[in-house]
């Protein structure tokens, strides 16, 4: 998964179209429906949380992109696989920030990419208490609501509001709560919402001057990579080996923040 230029092309704003219809869709789902406590069970740890709703919204989701696109291909955090034939693959996070979601904590959202031929190419995510649609289509900009989204002008790591987020592993945790004294002292101030693929869209939408996060799922990430992006941010990543840390900042800020951020070990 990468943002570049794919070998065949999909045409970005039409897979962005299905995009947010799919998105949208899904968030009315979610904004209008609570989890049954009884369904709500655990993943990788026992604090990393799923719900009933985040399989409903994903099976929604899933079915009208196919019933569109049936040759395409899904990669569905809540477990929707299928292999396509187009070159096209679909990358979905039906709930990003489910256990923002169970709480009642309002930062939650609903997440899809399109990929072409492996290449980002079409992006939505939906701020499901906010009702706010982030959209982006490879090489036509990020765009908020219909406006367009240039990330901020920052230079300076000193006045920079940094954004990132915690693994649910606890040996994880311990490592990035080390990272974080090293890095809180450099940096205006730090927030951590409980939603990878918003705190993108808030670098995209100068919200945040920069976000990193270790270990995300290409779910996690996908949609939000693309919107920051096409906004004008400098995406990358961390490390040499997998699970990497993604970084996303203006490219004025990045090499600062990533230099920043290697010095304290960010990258693992």
């Amino acid at each position: 998964m990468a943002v570049g230029q794919p070998d065949r092309v999909a045409d970005p704003r039409e897979l962005l179209d299905l995009a947010v219809t799919a998105a949208r869709g899904a968030a009315d789902l979610l904004r209008s429906s609570r989890p049954d406590p009884e369904a709500i069970a655990t993943k990788s740890s026992r604090t990393d949380l799923v719900t009933d709703l985040d399989r409903a919204a994903e099976a929604r989701i899933i079915d009208l992109l196919i019933d569109a696109r049936p040759d395409d291909g899904v990669l569905g955090e809540e477990g929707g696989r299928r292999t396509g034939s187009s070159g096209v693959r679909w990358v979905i996070d039906p709930l990003d920030g489910t256990t923002n979601y169970v709480y009642g904590y309002p930062v939650y959202g609903v997440s899809i990419a399109a990929e072409a031929d492996g290449v980002l190419v079409a992006g939505a995510v939906v701020d499901i208490t906010r009702g706010e649609r982030y959209t982006a289509a490879l090489g036509h900009g990020a765009h908020l609501d219909g406006h367009v989204l240039h990330v901020t002008t920052a230079t300076d790591l000193a006045t920079a509001l940094v954004g990132t987020g915690f693994s649910y592993d606890a040996a994880t945790r311990a490592e990035q709560a080390r990272v974080l004294a090293s890095v809180l002292p450099a940096v205006r101030d730090l927030r951590r919402s409980g939603s990878a693929a918003l705190d993108l869209c808030a670098v995209a939408a100068g919200r945040l001057d920069g976000f990193w996060e270790w270990g995300l799922a290409p779910w996690d990430r996908a949609a939000g990579s693309l919107i920051a992006a096409e906004a004008g941010a400098r995406v990358g990543r961390l490390g040499t080996t997998e699970p990497l840390t993604l970084l996303a900042a203006p490219p004025e800020l990045y090499d600062a923040l990533e230099s920043l951020l290697d010095a304290a070990g960010a990258g693992f």
